[in-house]
């Protein structure tokens, strides 16, 4: 019932791939081992001046991308056809972290952040479901493709100090997750989250956003839950067991071109498979402990009624 796609997925020799956010982390480890690979990669950053550590190459295009605009989207997908002829695979990596106190929280910060990590992988994802259903196999590609949305482990379950973070990745998995349901299983076309844990990567430093606004001293107390998760982030020694991006990068390229098919969601880590192990166990719990509630409410036929949504 998790809508993926219950065949394989076969990643022709040439896959053309399109990833956003390279300038760093995650997403520049995945562009650089494909540009090493007899794939072809489209890189793509704000700035392509900082797309430098990424070999050029023959099967390498680097472009300006800023996924809160349309226009660039646009832009940056049509370049690429004209380059590739098709795109099969479009990782949607760009994001950022905003973290303080939820009552501190300004409303242009919180919406700019879900522009980022919410609407920017929306807007890539729609335009790359149309590219994959009706154009890769114009040329000699094959009809289909994989989108790939970086969420985190952080995305199935939520955190002190960071929950507009934690909200526009829980959007991006349920929004993930309604579509894999939405097309039919021979477009060939595959939907996943990828769920990391901790990484090495600018996730804990540039790439997090503190709150605009002054904070409450209800929140002064170093014991308080947001202060000991930001005491653990700032401390560089708690970060030296997180996973190297390069290892995501390389489980990512391996779940795609090993032939097999593409689950939903994927925790990466053993910190992300650990933790929402635990977190389905606490779920099944609560469920069983508050049954009688549950199904207090209601009739039987009611589950009967939407059986069909099983099968989807």
């Amino acid at each position: 019932m998790n809508g993926s796609n219950p065949k394989p997925y076969h990643l022709p020799t040439d896959g053309v791939w399109f990833i956003t956010g390279c300038s760093s982390g995650i997403g520049q480890s995945l562009a650089r081992l494909i540009a090493k690979s007899p794939n072809r990669i489209v890189a793509t950053a704000r700035n392509p001046a900082s797309l430098s550590a990424i070999l050029d190459g023959a099967n390498v295009l680097k472009l300006a991308l800023d996924v809160t605009s349309t226009s660039s989207i646009e832009a940056a997908l049509s370049e690429t056809l004209t380059k590739f002829g098709r795109i099969d695979v479009v990782v949607n990596n760009a994001g950022y972290t905003l973290v303080g106190d939820t009552e501190a929280a300004g409303n242009e910060e919180s919406r700019a952040l879900f522009d980022t990590n919410f609407w920017g992988m929306v807007d890539v994802a729609k335009k790359a479901v149309g590219i994959m259903r009706d154009q890769n196999a114009r040329g000699d590609g094959q009809q289909g493709g994989v989108i790939l949305n970086v969420s985190s482990m952080g995305g199935f379950m939520g955190f002190p100090g960071s929950s507009f973070y934690h909200a526009s990745k829980f959007a991006m998995e349920g929004w993930t997750e309604a579509v894999a349901k939405e097309l039919p299983v021979e477009w060939n076309i595959h939907l996943c989250n990828i769920e990391p844990g901790g990484v090495k990567t600018n996730y804990a430093t540039s790439s997090l956003k503190t709150m605009a606004k002054g904070r409450h001293p209800a929140y002064a107390d170093p014991t308080h839950p947001t202060n000991a998760l930001l005491g653990y982030m700032g401390k560089e020694e708690n970060r030296c067991s997180w996973a190297e991006p390069d290892a995501i990068a390389a489980a990512m390229y391996r779940l795609i071109s090993r032939g097999h098919r593409i689950p939903i969601r994927v925790p990466l880590g053993a910190d992300a498979y650990g933790m929402i192990t635990m977190d389905i166990e606490s779920i099944k719990k609560d469920l069983d402990e508050f049954k009688e509630i549950s199904l207090s409410v209601g009739e039987a036929k009611q589950l009967e009624s939407i059986n069909f949504l099983q099968k989807a």
